[in-house]
Parts: structure tokens; sequence; C-alpha cells
């Protein structure tokens, strides 16, 4: 009689991605390195935005300075530009080869403008207009002006005249 002996054998391990039978699987997708990717691009959208905005509103909200705040920085503004407004004193409209001299005040202070291009139709005396340039030096009041606004334009007074008040034809100008 032949002597057997069973041992037991161990039950088969659950397979594993060493073992696991057919290709092997790759390893889950890094997320972090996609977030940071992500977190980068709005990051940069956010700081673009903010420049754009500050950029935009900085240099519309520049609206201009007056005569008397005009002359009181001289020092600062220096030959900047920048946006000055003042009532045109009558009798100073000169027009030159140029464009035209005449000078625009606000209280005591006179400044004479010397403007380059075309007034705007509506230009006249004793109105309020606003004159883009600068200083000739950071003591003078000569002012060199490359362009001048009249607060509106023909089209619109023509369609609206009772809206626009005419300029008085005497008395005080500043």
């Amino acid at each position: 009689m032949t002597a057997t002996t069973t041992d037991p054998t161990p039950p088969p391990s659950p397979p594993t991605s060493e073992n696991r039978p057919g290709p092997a699987m790759p390893p889950p997708p890094r997320r972090r390195r996609a977030s940071w990717r992500i977190l980068a691009v709005f990051a940069l959208l956010a700081v673009a935005f903010v420049f754009l905005l500050v950029e935009g509103l900085g240099s519309s909200l520049n609206y201009f300075d007056t005569v008397n705040q005009a002359y009181a920085n001289r020092h600062l503004l220096g030959t900047q530009d920048f946006r000055l407004e003042g009532t045109v004193m009558p009798g100073t409209i000169h027009p030159t080869a140029a464009g035209s001299d005449f000078d625009i005040c606000q209280g005591a202070h006179v400044v004479h403008v010397a403007n380059t291009g075309t007034p705007p139709g509506l230009f006249q005396p004793r109105i309020p207009v606003v004159v883009v340039g600068h200083f000739t030096s950071d003591t003078s009041n000569s002012f060199v002006s490359n362009s001048i606004e009249v607060k509106h334009t023909a089209t619109y007074t023509a369609q609206h005249p009772s809206r626009v008040k005419k300029a008085p034809s005497s008395g005080p100008v500043c």
C-alpha cells in the first residue's frame, strides 16, 4: 500500500497589477500638474484683466485741470501733456497759419493758447473749452495745444437747440 500525504495547497491570491492577466494598466493620471496649469492660466487672466481695468479707467477718469489748478501746479505739470479747461476770452481769437491763438481764463488767471489744427465749429468767445497740450515751460502762461474740445458738436446743437445755451455777448467772462 502506498501512503499518500495530502498537503493543503494555499488558495490562489487575487490578481494584482503585477500578476494580472492582460495588458499592463497605466498609473492613474496626475491631477496636480493639470490643476497647477489651470490655476496659472486663471492667475494670468486675472492679472491681465486688472491691468486693462486700471489702465482704461485711469486714462478715462483724467478729465481736465482748470486754469486755476494748472497755475497752482505748473511746477509739477511742467511740459507734460494734460487737458486744460477755461473760458475763451472775447477779442483774443486770432487765426494763424497753423491754427489759431486765443486766451482762456478762470478768475484772475489767463493762459495764452497757441493751437495747431482747425478749431471745432462751435468754437467762439465766452464758452468753456478744454484744450489738450502742455505749457511751454514750468513757469510759463503759454500753452501749446493740438486739440480743442467744445461741449457739444454742431450736430447736437442742430438736433437740440433748446438744450445748448448761447454764450452771453457781454458782461464779465471769468
